[in-house]
């Protein structure tokens, strides 16, 4: 445990949770900075109790730290008071561990999670003394690196970063320090040390590429300009779920995570394919974890970690082939160690009488179900695959176990909607209300039904990619028009603020040219742009004026089938067909069976080398 400066004690007492800067939780990791080849900063972008929540960061940080000779360390966004005292009394941003600043690590990485995270990435730099752009960074300066979904389209922040990982760390971030260490043995520059990591599979160096743009803005080509260098960047994956075991020892957090429960990761992508859903696309293909190494590795982390809830998660985890035998598996241990059980990701359509007595052992908890859209037309366009029977029948078994309260998740502003679907997510939340008291039990109790509808923002490598984002007024009329079509105070309404969306939405099919908007906002002021009372939509609009940019030109504006788009290079996977046959779908208000039933032809299968499924005995095909 290092000690803590003078300056650093002085901060510490003048601000509200100080537990989020001293380190030292429970599962922390120590090694001689001395006898260390490799040291690299895992940055989260967000304050310490969202950044402890992310599982990602907890998967790559007990990863990294089995190599004896490489040292992860933490680092998370300052609050704003803890920030204030960091300037004022000169103290650099620094990680947990060793409390040593950023700018004297081999790596500091940034996981991009959230594109309105992006000023916060430029706000950690600068408190540590890293100039932002690569360009203005040589061989004393860390390799700056960034993962997480929003490299999927890597060009809005491609400025600021050396490095970019598309597709998954496990084994790509072990390469690149595994690099890193080589680099530093044999005395490499930034360019040749630059040029050996864009071997690595799932790499992308942004300063290796040059964009053209037409006369009317849009992408004309982006090319590498040196030899050696892929024309297109596929993505890194891991094949095989069960040659990475879960974590087994946690950080366990001083101050409480948003999230903060033991979590297994039970799968990784989607059968689903639904049209809106970006994780759905680039997760692809699907991996299950098998039952037993789930449920062994749980039982040691909460052993370690002493955590009495345990969450299954992935993007849809009651697909998993095996989950029966897994929740046996669990509740095997569970019970007996006082450890309840959540399945946080829950399809309505398979959700059934057996799951929540298997899940409700120790305690039960509530229940959400995604149903994305008010009317069985718009489901079929955006290939939710749910009726409202399944839907009805999802809730009947809920509240004859004892639910008295259902979340149901919504979007609004989605591709052909119209009046009559907004007002149909007020009709679905009154059948339920109204399915609640037509049972027996239901006397002389309450139910609370709870909509939670969010603005939807169309993504990269989607089949909705190629639409344009409804405009803010049109949201905000859908929202006024949505709370007058609910008449009961059973139905609480929740929704987003539509100024957030629009930003979302530009930086999400952004080009390269924005880094100088995020730069430019980031000077005026901006940062912490997730959260409501910092976020300001007027200075952002400034400094694309500034920049000489208009913001509608990238979310208020289709994109043509064949247009070059900003992520062209970028390859996830699914193909540029695939996209294109979905949405032409989508149009038609046709349907397109799960992945384990059918093979749509997406094109994920060819990262595996073979089929994702065996469909001669898959009993749904």
């Amino acid at each position: 445990m290092t000690s803590f400066s003078p300056e650093l004690k002085q901060a510490l007492s003048l601000v509200q949770k100080p537990g989020r800067y001293t380190g030292g939780e429970p599962g922390c990791v120590y090694k001689d900075k001395n006898h260390v080849d490799v040291r690299m900063a895992f940055c989260f972008p967000d304050t310490y109790e969202i950044g402890m929540s992310f599982l990602g960061e907890k998967i790559l940080y007990e990863l990294l730290n089995r190599h004896e000779n490489w040292w992860c360390e933490r680092a998370f966004m300052p609050w704003t008071d803890m920030k204030e005292q960091m300037e004022r009394l000169h103290i650099p941003l620094y990680c947990l561990e060793s409390k040593d600043p950023l700018s004297e690590f081999d790596i500091v990485g940034f996981s991009l999670e959230y594109e309105l995270c992006y000023t916060n990435v430029l706000a950690m730099l600068d408190l540590s003394g890293i100039p932002l752009r690569a360009c203005d960074r040589d061989e004393r300066w860390p390799l700056i690196i960034a993962g997480g979904p929003c490299v999927c389209n890597a060009e809005p922040m491609a400025d600021f970063f050396d490095v970019m990982q598309l597709g998954e760390g496990e084994e790509m971030l072990q390469q690149i320090c595994a690099t890193v260490e080589q680099g530093k043995k044999a005395g490499w520059n930034k360019e040749r040390l630059l040029v050996a990591l864009a071997q690595i599979p799932g790499v992308y160096v942004p300063s290796f590429y040059d964009v053209a743009y037409l006369p009317d803005g849009r992408v004309e080509s982006i090319r590498p300009n040196r030899p050696g260098v892929p024309e297109r960047v596929t993505k890194a994956i891991v094949k095989d779920l069960d040659a990475f075991a879960p974590p087994e020892n946690f950080v366990v957090p001083m101050v409480g995570a948003v999230q903060d429960r033991a979590s297994v990761e039970v799968l990784r992508g989607c059968v689903r394919g639904c049209r809106f859903c970006q994780a759905g696309q680039i997760y692809r293909p699907f991996r299950e974890r098998s039952p037993r190494l789930i449920s062994d590795s749980a039982r040691v982390l909460c052993h370690n970690t002493g955590y009495d809830e345990l969450s299954l998660t992935s993007l849809s985890t009651s697909d998993h082939s095996r989950l029966e035998e897994i929740l046996d598996r669990l509740n095997g241990w569970a019970e007996e160690d006082h450890v309840s059980l959540s399945l946080p990701s829950l399809r309505v359509d398979n959700f059934s009488q057996s799951l929540v007595e298997k899940t409700t052992k120790v305690r039960k908890s509530g229940l959400t179900f995604a149903a994305e859209a008010g009317t069985q037309r718009l489901r079929d366009v955006i290939n939710k695959n749910i009726t409202w029977e399944e839907i009805e029948r999802g809730c009947r078994i809920a509240f004859s176990e004892g639910y008295t309260s259902v979340k149901l998740y919504f979007m609004m502003g989605l591709p052909t909607e119209t009046m009559e679907d907004i007002k149909g997510i007020a009709d679905t939340a009154q059948k339920v209300v109204d399915l609640y008291y037509s049972l027996d039990h239901a006397k002389g109790k309450g139910v609370q039904v709870t909509i939670s509808v969010a603005c939807f923002v169309p993504k990269p490598d989607t089949p909705f990619q190629f639409c344009a984002q409804d405009r803010r007024e049109t949201l905000r009329e859908k929202q006024r028009y949505l709370l007058s079509c609910v008449h009961s105070r059973k139905i609480k309404v929740n929704y987003h603020d539509s100024a957030t969306s629009v930003l979302e939405g530009v930086f999400a099919k952004g080009d390269r040219r924005l880094g100088r908007v995020i730069e430019t906002a980031y000077r005026k002021g901006a940062f912490f742009d997730t959260w409501e009372e910092y976020f300001d939509y007027d200075r952002w609009l400034e400094s694309f004026r500034e920049c000489g940019l208009d913001p509608d030109f990238y979310n208020y504006r289709p994109l043509g089938l064949d247009e070059v788009t900003p992520w062209s290079h970028l390859d996830v996977g699914v193909s540029h067909g695939h996209l294109v046959r979905e949405y032409e779908k989508a149009l038609r208000a046709e349907t397109t069976q799960p992945c384990n039933r059918h093979c749509s032809g997406c094109g994920a299968n060819k990262l595996l080398g073979g089929p994702c499924f065996d469909y001669s005995q898959n009993s749904l095909s």
